[in-house]
């Protein structure tokens, strides 16, 4: 079974949407960049490490070029069994199976983002990761340092993130490498995430959520509040606005993965912190990241190649073709909506209408049995 993971705020990195910009996947930059009404290929492409690091630059970016590895990634046939994302991640893997239109999941990371920068401003936090102490030191130092500091994400395997007030991160620090851990670094974030700190930016974030209309999604996603798979639209918004103050359960949400069967794990998006963190919880499984068009491509060689039929097989469609498949173009640019009485496994006539790309109809020139679906409603192709 293959895991797609998307990474959140702190993967960012100045210049890293350029080993896409010639890629037929850098078509989804425009759409996100539209629908949020900034400028994300900017963002992407010119944008120095300080500009980054605010949080509603380092989000829309973030979430843009996600899609845009998503996108390729299902261009080359992959389909996961599961997905996973990192505070800002979830919302990427919502958009990547379905749950939401990548429009109008633009339009939800720019309010989120705006919303938990007011929050940050009126109230300045940080972030800092706790490297070689265990979940419950760290708790145990929170709660005796001076101050409003608390654990944001617990990663696994000896790293832990802390959250709050500076001055109380700084006493945080030096506790806890009194009491044994390895290294304790700042991360590269603008605000104290999934901490009280973040309570401010609730309203708007609630108002935003009720503003999105959710779908069910492809496939489950696990989420960050609970470490357990929700699939049902009416979710949604729930875990999405509970997971603006609490912790991110990252560790309990891969092996909650692995034990539902798992064996490799796909990181789509800028950087490879997800990667090392599964290898660490996972040992046994496979974990691989592709925040390059060359990463990505050696992904799909290294991901196990399974029984197409079987529920959670990595699918091998697309552009890895057998002599006896052929595929259904896009006859227009525009936004996708699929028949709803054509589904995989169904024989199908030549002439036959699969779906709507910006209201003409796509029809089939084949017959044959329908092998899968590389496009999902709400996504924008190309002709």
């Amino acid at each position: 079974m293959l895991a797609f993971t998307f990474p959140g705020q702190g993967s960012q990195q100045p210049g890293m949407g350029r080993p896409w910009v010639d890629h037929p996947s850098w078509s989804v930059v425009a759409e996100v960049s539209e629908a949020s009404g900034t400028d994300v290929a900017r963002l992407l492409l010119d944008a120095d490490a300080e500009e980054l690091r605010r949080t509603e630059h380092a989000q829309l970016a973030t979430y843009g070029l996600s899609l845009v590895v998503h996108h390729a990634a299902r261009a080359l046939g992959l389909r996961c069994a599961v997905a996973a994302g990192h505070s800002l991640g979830e919302y990427s893997a919502l958009t990547a199976v379905g749950a939401m239109a990548r429009a109008d999941g633009a339009r939800l990371v720019a309010a989120r983002g705006s919303a938990m920068q007011a929050a940050a401003d009126a109230r300045p936090g940080t972030m800092w990761a706790v490297l070689g102490a265990d979940d419950d030191t760290v708790a145990g130092v929170c709660a005796d340092a001076d101050g409003d500091v608390w654990v944001a994400n617990a990663n696994g395997a000896g790293q832990v993130v802390i959250a709050g007030d500076p001055a109380a991160l700084e006493t945080a620090a030096a506790l806890l490498k009194e009491r044994g851990a390895r290294k304790v670094l700042p991360l590269p974030v603008g605000g104290a995430f999934h901490t009280p700190f973040m309570a401010p930016a609730a309203e708007a974030l609630r108002a935003a959520l009720d503003a999105t209309p959710f779908r069910d999604a492809e496939v489950p996603v696990v989420a960050n509040v609970d470490a357990l798979p929700h699939q049902h639209a009416d979710q949604w918004a729930g875990v999405l606005h509970a997971q603006l103050t609490a912790p991110v359960r990252w560790r309990q949400s891969v092996e909650r993965m692995v034990a539902d069967g798992v064996t490799t794990f796909l990181e789509l998006g800028p950087g490879s912190v997800l990667t090392g963190m599964t290898k660490r919880i996972a040992r046994d499984a496979t974990a691989v990241a592709a925040a390059e068009p060359e990463a990505l491509e050696s992904a799909v060689r290294e991901v196990p190649a399974a029984d197409p039929t079987e529920t959670g097989g990595a699918h091998r469609d697309g552009e890895h073709l057998f002599a006896a498949e052929r595929l259904v173009v896009s006859p227009a640019a525009g936004v996708f909506t699929p028949a709803s009485d054509v589904a995989e496994g169904q024989h199908i006539e030549r002439g036959r209408v699969v779906g709507h790309v910006a209201g003409e109809e796509v029809r089939s020139p084949f017959h044959g049995t329908v092998k899968g679906l590389l496009a999902v409603a709400g996504e924008r192709l190309t002709r």
